[in-house]
């Protein structure tokens, strides 16, 4: 029986996932968490097969609790859920030692096939994350710019470039506005920019946002 633990900071997904599990006679969900301090209690005292892990947590990004995880529980597989398309953090999130990537809108088709592969000892990539991790390959010595950003402040620029506010930022991800605010300067400065405007056009261009 594989032991899932499921983190998700929206109750209505972790029912949906608890839904698609709940089918597979070879799975059960023996936890859910919706914080990153949840996520590592739970794995301190309970015993988990895999764990499922939205990439957007609160106070904390999913690919920080991912690290943090992989650090305490090397042999962890973590399978990464996120709304967003693949392009975006799959790449990062299976660097920092994920053993899958599912958009969430693709859970119902791919969420069994990943756990399963996962538990195995593989990693779940679709055909298309598949060509970008070998198009890193090719131009690693020539990284772009947003690669240069550490996770947090890529998470940042993303939002910035949808044109959320620094305090739309900061709410979403339980920061001070002054942090943020931290956050943006770096950004501009390593992306080598002076506006939330270019870096929209920029996260546009590379097709990081929608």
């Amino acid at each position: 029986m594989i032991r899932v633990l499921i983190a998700d900071d929206h109750a209505l997904i972790r029912e949906g996932l608890k839904k698609i599990l709940k089918e597979e006679t070879d799975m059960m969900v023996v936890g859910e968490a919706c914080h990153p301090s949840e996520v590592l209690g739970f794995l301190a005292t309970t015993l988990v097969d895999i764990l499922v892990l939205d990439i957007s947590m609160p106070d904390k990004s999913g690919l920080e609790v991912l690290k943090e995880v992989k650090h305490r529980h090397p042999k962890m597989p973590v399978l990464m859920l996120s709304v967003h398309p693949e392009e975006r953090f799959a790449v990062r999130a299976l660097k920092a030692g994920a053993a899958g990537y599912v958009t969430k809108e693709s859970a119902t088709e791919e969420l069994v096939k990943a756990i399963r592969r996962a538990c195995r000892g593989g990693k779940y990539v679709s055909p298309n994350l598949a060509e970008k991790l070998a198009e890193e390959i090719e131009v690693d010595s020539q990284k772009p710019l947003h690669q240069t950003l550490s996770d947090r402040e890529y998470e940042v620029m993303c939002m910035l470039a949808t044109g959320k506010t620094l305090t739309q930022v900061a709410e979403k991800l339980s920061l001070s506005t002054s942090s943020v605010n931290t956050y943006r300067a770096r950004i501009l400065e390593k992306m080598k920019m002076k506006t939330n405007a270019e870096l929209m056009h920029y996260a546009i261009r590379n097709r990081l946002v929608d």
